[in-house]
């Protein structure tokens, strides 16, 4: 699996800085993608169907949701068990833990399409959605449920794509994901030309069709360009998911997964709280919300840069690589979320007007919000950075318990203790109270480098991962594990 081959990307030699850059950027531009397609999409829907067509997307999404929190958990799992193989210079092993995510992936969305099918009516009653938009929301809902197996296979190869150092492909089909649904949203929902209309079941086949289209031409690519991943023969024997394999997908995956739900669950929390405060400060957060959703990209996007590149110089037996790696994420980490907290604050009139249209008072409620919490992002991002090295590794405990005891130990704490003092502000300043108290445990952990000892995830042959630690590495590296 060798740095020449297209589509593999060895992180193990070279200049770290711009690597670890070139490797971010189009995670990065995937995020924004995706956020900028919700959006749009919302705006069709709402602009076309009105608001009891746009409350039914929303409450169809809560579910969705959750169902991809769990299919990212996976996916981070597979992608650190890749990276660590490739590392290893082991494609075989890399082709097995990228089969068996697949293979795994795949019955997860029939066994979660047939389920979701059946159970929707169930799903949406259980979320007490409103009755105007109940039967809307189930023709939403099980139209993306059918395209749920296509949807979470792309992301599961998309993010096993990364862990091999492959960034780009990534980035291509979520163009043209983008793209698809993009031009079918207002074509399905109006009807246009020859095509009937199909109002918001044809939003939803937007973007069912938009997944199956980037499924097969991902597929397609994977093998026109004979990518490292890509199963041929025996190999293909592979997608049967192995008992070790899914050991480590499930104890992995499961934590990884949690995590997501929990920053969610901490969101439904703060918006009941914020909703005491009235229509008006809602109206706020809400936009506040909006843009503190781009503030967290630069986080995601470096946390899983940092968490590939690092598993890949761990499987490799590169230890002497492992701090710098944090370093210059933490530092273009800080570097990006600063410019952009710094853009949002000098341009907030006309980002908030965006959302807020004249209504100034909300207006200026919003801008208490940004002056107050839009700085906690760079202690948040400081900590994915520390939570995805350790991750790198296979330690996913940790960063699941400080999440739950900041998130809501922390923020609520805070929030009980400081309303009587502040009022709605004690809201915000709990953003930066849980994101400080996270990042200190979050160092404490990593600093500690207990996590450092933990057992490779995927098999490396221990002579060739001795001859690469005594060949390439700095004499400090060999003495002990440098973090």
């Amino acid at each position: 699996m060798a740095a020449s081959r297209p589509g593999a990307k060895d992180l193990t030699q070279g200049p770290i800085a711009s690597t670890l850059l070139m490797f971010a950027i189009p995670t990065l531009a995937s995020n924004i993608l995706q956020s900028l397609n919700g959006s749009i999409n919302a705006i069709w829907v709402g602009r076309f169907l009105g608001a009891q067509a746009l409350a039914a997307t929303a409450n169809a999404n809560i579910i969705m949701f959750l169902m991809f929190s769990v299919v990212f958990g996976f996916g981070m799992a597979s992608t650190v068990m890749i990276a660590q193989a490739v590392g290893a210079r082991d494609p075989d092993a890399a082709r097995r833990a990228f089969g068996s995510a697949v293979g795994f992936c795949s019955m997860l969305g029939l066994g979660v399409a047939l389920a979701g099918w059946i159970g929707a009516p169930a799903l949406l009653r259980l979320l007490a959605t409103p009755a105007e938009a109940f039967d809307l929301a189930l023709v939403y809902l099980r139209v993306i449920f059918i395209a749920m197996p296509a949807t979470l296979l792309s992301v599961m190869m998309m993010m096993g794509l990364r862990g091999a150092g492959d960034a780009r492909t990534p980035l291509i089909f979520m163009i043209v994901s983008v793209a698809v649904d993009l031009i079918l949203n207002p074509v399905l929902i109006l009807g246009l030309g020859p095509i009937p209309a199909f109002g918001i079941a044809g939003s939803a086949a937007a973007t069912a069709a938009a997944g199956f289209v980037s499924l097969i031409g991902l597929v397609a690519f994977t093998y026109a360009k004979d990518l490292p991943l890509r199963l041929r023969g025996k190999e293909l024997a592979y997608l049967w998911p192995a008992a070790d394999q899914m050991r480590v997908l499930v104890g992995k995956g499961l934590p990884m997964g949690l995590q997501m739900i929990v920053m969610s669950a901490s969101g439904l929390v703060m918006i009941g709280l914020v909703n005491r405060e009235g229509l008006l400060v809602t109206a706020a957060y809400g936009a506040a919300q909006q843009i503190w959703t781009y503030l967290q990209m630069p986080a995601m996007a470096m946390g899983a840069a940092v968490s590939a590149m690092a598993a890949q110089n761990i499987g490799a037996g590169r230890w002497d690589r492992i701090s710098r790696i944090t370093g210059y994420g933490i530092g273009y980490l800080l570097a990006i979320t600063g410019a952009m907290i710094v853009i949002i604050l000098l341009f907030h009139e006309l980002l908030l007007s965006l959302f807020l249209g004249s209504n100034q008072a909300a207006i200026d409620a919003a801008w208490n919000m940004q002056l107050l919490a839009s700085w906690s992002f760079m202690m948040f991002g400081c900590t994915m950075i520390l939570f995805g090295v350790m991750r790198a590794n296979g330690v996913v405990v940790a960063p699941l318990v400080i999440l739950c005891f900041t998130l809501f130990g922390v923020r609520l704490g805070f929030y009980e203790l400081g309303y009587p003092h502040w009022g709605a502000d004690a809201l915000w300043l709990s953003f930066p109270a849980g994101s400080a108290v996270a990042l200190l445990l979050a160092w404490a952990v990593y600093a500690r480098g207990a996590w450092r000892t933990t057992r490779l995830l995927v098999p490396v042959h221990e002579e060739q991962c001795r001859e690469t630690v005594n060949s390439d590495a700095e004499p400090a590296g060999r003495i002990a594990p440098a973090g």
